[in-house]
């Protein structure tokens, strides 16, 4: 059995003034092919709306109306704001896992380079209102809580955060196409033993019992298990979020108000 499996290739380097080179792989490329994809599908879906929809309508009207109320009910009313976010970062991540079975592009979702960016971009909206809501002295102060001696942990808590959302969503996607390709290949082989028998070589040479077996996995790991990760991806993100943004009431006491006991 001869498998090759490796990281996403360079597909072309451009030269930036002589000063330095950027990198175009495939990662690159499948991330602009989701991009465009839906920015495409936004403009189509979004075209011609009508006060008595159809169905193409009604169904986009129903997707969105769910993005808003996971939203709503994860992170509050008042942070409906962010729910465009939410709602680009799991089609992003989604699509970018089902990119993979069109056979051309490889998925964007299995490059850890692109699930540690939307993890620190999550990182950054939470520390930018912790910022905001307690001060930069305030954000501070609270890795000491509840006490002193939790510093440490608080801060390696920060700093795990980011990197458990990037390697859960990136081992997940890039686990199942290392064992899709293991199987592949190895169904090759036991083919090749099996009809090696055979005079004919045309006949011999046939992988057959790569026949429906790969497209099995494909479905679970592409479909299934990228759906099930861009749902986790998106919740932690908005658990984490609406940590950091809570209702006015916590965060501001009205003037003359006293907190309750």
């Amino acid at each position: 059995m001869n498998v090759s499996i490796t990281g996403p290739r360079i597909l072309m380097e451009i030269d930036v003034f002589g000063y330095f080179r950027i990198s175009i792989t495939q990662t690159v490329l499948a991330s602009f092919a989701v991009m465009i994809t839906l920015c495409i599908l936004s403009w189509r879906l979004g075209k011609n709306l009508q006060k008595r929809p159809g169905r193409r309508q009604v169904l986009v009207e129903k997707g969105v109306s769910m993005i808003y109320n996971l939203v709503s009910d994860t992170m509050g009313s008042h942070n409906m704001r962010f729910a465009p976010y939410i709602g680009a970062l799991f089609l992003s991540s989604l699509l970018g896992s089902l990119i993979s079975t069109t056979g051309i592009f490889r998925s964007p979702t299995a490059d850890l380079s692109t699930t540690v960016t939307w993890a620190l971009m999550t990182t950054g909206l939470v520390w930018y209102h912790n910022m905001k809501n307690n001060g930069f002295l305030g954000w501070l102060k609270g890795f000491a809580q509840p006490v002193a001696v939790m510093t440490p942990i608080n801060i390696v808590s920060e700093i795990a955060q980011p990197i458990s959302m990037s390697f859960r969503h990136f081992g997940n996607i890039a686990g199942g196409s290392v064992l899709t390709a293991l199987v592949y290949g190895g169904l090759a082989s036991l083919s090749s033993l099996l009809l090696g028998w055979i005079p004919n070589a045309l006949i011999s040479s046939i992988p057959i019992l790569q026949v429906g077996v790969p497209a099995f996995l494909s479905m679970y790991f592409d479909l299934f298990s990228g759906g099930v990760q861009a749902l986790v991806f998106v919740l932690l993100t908005m658990v984490y979020v609406g940590a950091a943004c809570p209702p006015p009431q916590e965060n501001e006491l009205p003037a003359g108000s006293t907190p309750a006991a």
